[in-house]
Formats: C-alpha cells, sequence, structure tokens
C-alpha cells in the first residue's frame, strides 16, 4: 500500500494546529450564578519591597494583591509601550459581575489600554458594574506564569497574586496602578506583579434531568 505523501501528513498536521488555536481562543460560557464572590484582596507593604525589574523598567511594589475572578475579556498588546511589560490585558469581574445572567446584558470590549462596557438596560446598578470590574495589566514574574496566564480565556475563572506597582524607564516613561477599586476611567487600572497565576477548574455543566 503506497504512503501518503509527506505534505499530506504537513497539511494534516497544520489542520491539528489550526483547530487547536481555534479552540484555545474561544469563551468559555460557564451556567449563571456567581462565581467570583469575593473583592479582591490588597494589603499595604508592612515596609518597603526591594524593586522588581522587568525589560529595561524599574518596577516599585506599592501594596500585596490578590484577586479571585471571572475575565470578562482578554486583550494582547504587541506594539505600544507597555508591551514588553504587559503584553496581556484581562477585564475582571466579581460579585454579581462573574454572573452569567448579568454578563449577558452587558458588551464588553477592550482596546488602547482601556475596558468597556456597554447595556441597552442595565441589569444591576450602574455603580455596581463600576466597582465590581476593572481592566488588570499582567506582568508575568516568570514564564510559569505567563504560561498559566496564556490559557486564560473569557468566561474562565483565574486567581492571581503578586504586586499593584510602579514602573519607571530611565527617559522618564512612567506607569502607575491605581490602588483602589473604586475608580474609573484613565488611571483606573491595576498594573499587576504577577508571581502566581492559575486558571480555575470549569464548572461542569448540569446533568439532564430525568424524564419521568
Amino acid at each position: 500500500m503506497n504512503a501518503f505523501p509527506r505534505w499530506t501528513w504537513a497539511l494534516a498536521a497544520l489542520a491539528l494546529v489550526g483547530a487547536w488555536w481555534s479552540w484555545s481562543g474561544r469563551a468559555n460560557v460557564p451556567p449563571p450564578g456567581v462565581l467570583a464572590p469575593d473583592a479582591p484582596l490588597q494589603a499595604e507593604l508592612d515596609e518597603p519591597a526591594p524593586p522588581l525589574h522587568k525589560a529595561d523598567a524599574a518596577l516599585t511594589p506599592l501594596a500585596r494583591f490578590e484577586v479571585t475572578a471571572r475575565v470578562l475579556h482578554r486583550e494582547d498588546y504587541r506594539h505600544d509601550d507597555g508591551a514588553d511589560l504587559a503584553p496581556v490585558d484581562l477585564a475582571l469581574g466579581w460579585g454579581r459581575m462573574s454572573d452569567s445572567a448579568v454578563l449577558k446584558s452587558i458588551e464588553i470590549t477592550q482596546g488602547q489600554r482601556f475596558y468597556a462596557w456597554h447595556v441597552d438596560a442595565f441589569p444591576i446598578p450602574r455603580r455596581e458594574i463600576e466597582t465590581h470590574s476593572a481592566n488588570m495589566h499582567l506582568i508575568p514574574a516568570d514564564r510559569g506564569v505567563e504560561r498559566a496566564r496564556e490559557r486564560a480565556r473569557a468566561g474562565d475563572v483565574v486567581h492571581f497574586a503578586g504586586y499593584l506597582v510602579e514602573a519607571d524607564r530611565p527617559n522618564g516613561w512612567r506607569w502607575r496602578s491605581s490602588l483602589t477599586r473604586d475608580d474609573t476611567g484613565n488611571g483606573a487600572c491595576e498594573l499587576v506583579w504577577v508571581e502566581d497565576f492559575r486558571v480555575e477548574p470549569r464548572p461542569l455543566p448540569a446533568a439532564p434531568s430525568a424524564s419521568m
């Protein structure tokens, strides 16, 4: 029996890779219910932490930070001034902003390092949307964090911990994290040095009820 030509196997391999990337980029759609009930945890530093470094920037820790939240949207950056520090932004929600029943009425977008939302009718109060969601710029501390973060997509619940930081470059460029979840607009995003990152197991779909 004749063997398949090598180019046939190459095409099959490319098709498998393409299928995997298509699957990995799809949004996860969990069932209704609050998936991340708690607000992010932020703690003042007992004493100044040693400076950190990434690319050509010095990073000054401002506060300890930890969060478990639902990914509302993900945006990757490759060409702006912060791309070598934080190549991925995650728009995150907690409390009722992690509930599919609420989020189905909210359109979420990201771009130019901002997170935006739109509603035709408010499913929850406006201020609750503003204070229970945020756009976070993630600076991976190492390759392990980077690999774990790459698996995160919309609909997933993620947990990560590290520091809120200020980044400074020798040319005077500066990028500083927000230190509150109550602000909105320019400067309201968190800049996070991430030392630990994981995607939580996805909830299993409910089993169909037995017919009587």
